[in-house]
């Protein structure tokens, strides 16, 4: 069985017609765009409130104690619980150290605030292998699945507590919006 193969050439536009729409549709952006007010920022800000990283990271040390206290539970050995712990504070205290160096701190302009993210994101990794390469002369006995098990939950949590943020932040600009909505009907 044999397949024939056809070129198909489609006709291409005439440049002018391109730039033309291009620019249809810039201006329609720049009509479209309508700045807020003053009372209008404030009003959509209360709508949609902003979620704090610090409560994300209070999520990640309870959580990290939740991992030790289960591990004691289970194994009822305290330095088996030592070592969870130690592998939730090789995330939660650099983390910390993160936040204090980036939350808050207005930059002077985009690429200094990148630059600044990038600086203590790195600082924050080589903090975090630090401490795990520490571990075995600061944990005496060192339990290693126990000291992955609370770093696994550590990090984990992060991404739990940062979806109930967005989610939480969704929930009440939708209910917002419904409300919104429903009183410019009314107004009608």
């Amino acid at each position: 069985m044999s397949v024939e193969r056809t070129n198909i050439t489609l006709p291409k536009r005439p440049a002018k017609a391109a730039s033309a729409t291009e620019e249809e549709s810039e201006q329609f952006a720049e009509e479209a765009f309508v700045p807020l007010s003053a009372e209008e920022a404030r009003a959509w800000r209360a709508n949609h409130p902003q979620g704090s990283l610090w409560r994300v990271w209070l999520t990640q040390v309870l959580a990290g104690a939740l991992a030790a206290g289960g591990v004691w539970l289970y194994t009822g050995r305290g330095s088996v619980a030592m070592s969870a712990a130690y592998g939730a504070l090789a995330v939660v205290l650099p983390a910390a150290l993160f936040l204090r160096r980036t939350v808050g701190r207005p930059a002077p302009n985009s690429g200094a605030a990148l630059l600044n993210l990038f600086l203590w994101e790195l600082v924050k990794i080589a903090m975090t292998i630090g401490l795990l390469i520490a571990a075995p002369r600061l944990v005496m006995p060192l339990s290693w699945p126990a000291m992955l098990v609370g770093l696994v939950v550590a990090v984990q949590v992060y991404w739990v507590a940062l979806m109930r943020m967005s989610l939480r932040t969704t929930r009440a600009g939708s209910t917002a919006t419904r409300a919104d909505t429903a009183r410019g009907a009314s107004d009608k």
